[in-house]
């Protein structure tokens, strides 16, 4: 697990917990959290992970879409 800092500075402590909320949310320890707090059926785990990895696709080919085009 990876460690994760924050400096608050000149007390402000408001865009401190801005930025921390931001990089728990990218580490992804939220939607972590919220899969642990219930049971999930296997079949349910299935499908997720496959719309997950469907998604992860989606985003890949519209990458290389995007990069074939403009040529960047």
């Amino acid at each position: 697990m990876k460690e994760i800092q924050v400096k608050v500075i000149d007390n402000d402590l408001e865009k401190a917990m801005r930025i921390l909320k931001k990089k728990i949310q990218n580490d992804g320890l939220f939607k972590r959290l919220k899969l642990k707090k219930s049971y999930e059926k296997p079949s349910e785990y299935r499908r997720r992970k496959q719309r997950e990895a469907l998604r992860r696709q989606r985003i890949a080919a519209a990458k290389a879409r995007y990069k074939y085009r403009y040529g960047r």
